[in-house]
């Protein structure tokens, strides 16, 4: 009976094994030729593999497994005349002739910046991952684009040859051309020739050029850390940097000093600097943090908050609320509960500006500031008013951790109403935090400290917190602006309150 072997195929020059994802077949499947049969994922991206021909399909590799370019992954049989083509995978990885040249349509298709948030109106140029006279596959990555809240990938829409018009670090309007593609046809056949010095240097036994070098995510993320690679231990093949490896690196930052004296450390009093560029993303926050100072008539009020109520209804009942919900009962839940209560008192604190209008919000969706690997991000609980304890506390657990993965998406991460920012995590005692733009206030938590207070006619040691609320004065007026905080302060000090709605 004639078989199709079917292995993994090039897809990237700097790609040497990729992951087996999800099969969408089953061994033993009936199969069309063109028919989708699994993913495959790299540090890169995922792709997918599709049927060279007709046949029961055999499968080789199980999900989750790792294997190296060009490995036999499953077998079509009964595939009749497909056989025949068999042998030019492998001469395409050997780095025999390669297959014939993509013929060129004519049609050139303008790759321009997709909207990609409603409050964004700018993105930087990061990494790419192909350069001009390169021939791109469809769908295949071609850079990425950063803003403010999220990095993102643009990929080819059409496979061609990329014709690149935006640099790296570039900072384009949404909309603004990013680069051309010239259509061609015979997409597989030209990714082939681009890994024939890679495999020939690899079947040299070559492994030393792999150690230590990171694939471009994974320098992306390196370079965004502060970590030098050579302080990084390679997991994929021949000792090369896996991206995974890259978000595993402990931030031990980079050195400009000369490379004589790298391998020792800076002597004490030896005066020697550390010089790193700011990443793009790094840039952009600058930019906007800048913008809303200079846009707003920003002003700061300030409160201080017994947090002993609190305190004793947690230690009451944390131990039976984690048990019937799962989750630990934190600070987080109480002070949603009370901002959402506090804003539906005064809902110009809940408003933004959109030109000559005050736009009100008839509910609440608090942005919660996460600390990430790349940095503060702002992920949103929706409709937070309506949500319960248990419901908050489990919403701030799944988006931290997502947050802490590089998972978050920029729905999750936008159309905020108000946001909570907690200092107090790291040690601030007090602080003023600049408003989250186009919100128009923002609620500072900070450390708890035991302070002696006058209570009832004597001087008591309380658990005490500093409230900071920042706040735009074109939407907001002081009256408004103390009277939330005040509310807030109340309901925190009597939680009582919070499930009476009073």
């Amino acid at each position: 009976m004639a078989s199709l072997e079917v292995k993994v195929p090039v897809v990237g020059e700097s790609i040497t094994e990729v992951t087996i994802g999800k099969w969408v077949k089953k061994d033993g499947d009936v199969v069309k030729a063109d028919e989708l049969l699994c993913e495959i994922e790299s540090d890169k991206a995922t792709f997918e593999l599709n049927s060279e021909a007709a046949g029961i399909l055999r499968i080789k590799v199980k999900e989750g497994e790792t294997v190296e370019i060009g490995t036999l992954i499953c077998v079509i049989e009964d595939a009749g005349g497909a056989t025949k083509s068999t042998p030019a995978a492998p001469a395409a990885v050997s780095g025999s002739a390669p297959a014939a040249a993509p013929k060129a349509t004519g049609e050139v298709r303008e790759m321009k910046i997709p909207v990609v948030g409603e409050s964004i109106s700018e993105v930087t140029i990061g990494t790419w991952s192909k350069k001009t006279g390169d021939f791109v596959a469809f769908e295949e990555l071609l850079c990425e684009i950063e803003s403010d809240k999220a990095t993102f990938e643009l990929r080819a829409e059409v496979a061609g040859i990329l014709e690149t018009v935006a640099k790296q670090g570039d900072v384009l309007p949404i909309g603004g051309l990013v680069c051309k593609i010239k259509v061609a046809d015979g997409a597989p056949a030209a990714a082939a020739p681009t890994t024939t010095a890679p495999q020939a240097a690899e079947s040299n036994g070559n492994a030393d050029y792999a150690k230590g070098h990171a694939a471009p995510a994974a320098a992306k993320i390196l370079a965004e850390k502060g970590v030098n690679p050579a302080s990084v231990a390679g997991t994929g093949k021949d000792g090369r940097i896996t991206k995974e490896d890259a978000q595993n690196a402990q931030n031990k930052p980079m050195t400009t000093a000369p490379a004589a004296n790298a391998s020792a450390p800076a002597l004490p009093g030896s005066r020697v600097d550390d010089r790193q560029k700011m990443t793009s993303l790094r840039k952009t926050i600058s930019r906007r943090l800048v913008a809303v100072k200079n846009e707003t008539a920003m002003l700061t009020t300030f409160n201080e908050v017994d947090m002993k109520p609190i305190m004793d209804l947690r230690a009451k009942y944390k131990d039976s609320f984690k048990e019937k919900n799962g989750v630990n009962l934190g600070f987080m839940s109480f002070f949603t509960k009370a901002v959402c209560q506090a804003l539906l008192d005064y809902p110009a604190v809940n408003a933004y500006i959109d030109g000559d209008e005050i736009v009100y919000h008839n509910y609440c969706d608090v942005s919660i500031a996460v600390s990430a690997p790349k940095g503060l991000v702002v992920p949103v609980i929706r409709n937070a008013e309506l949500m319960s304890f248990d419901q908050i506390e489990k919403e701030v657990v799944r988006l931290a951790l997502k947050a802490r993965d590089n998972k978050l998406t920029i729905d999750e991460m936008t159309g905020g109403t108000f946001t909570i920012t907690n200092g107090g995590i790291f040690g601030s005692m007090l602080s003023t935090p600049i408003i989250n733009a186009p919100q128009s206030a923002i609620l500072g938590m900070h450390n708890i400290v035991e302070r002696p207070v006058a209570v009832g006619g004597q001087v008591v040691i309380r658990p005490i917190m500093y409230l900071a609320l920042s706040y735009d004065h074109r939407v907001i007026d002081g009256r408004e602006s103390v009277g939330f905080l005040v509310r807030v302060k109340q309901l925190l000090e009597d939680p009582t309150r919070l499930l009476l709605g009073v």
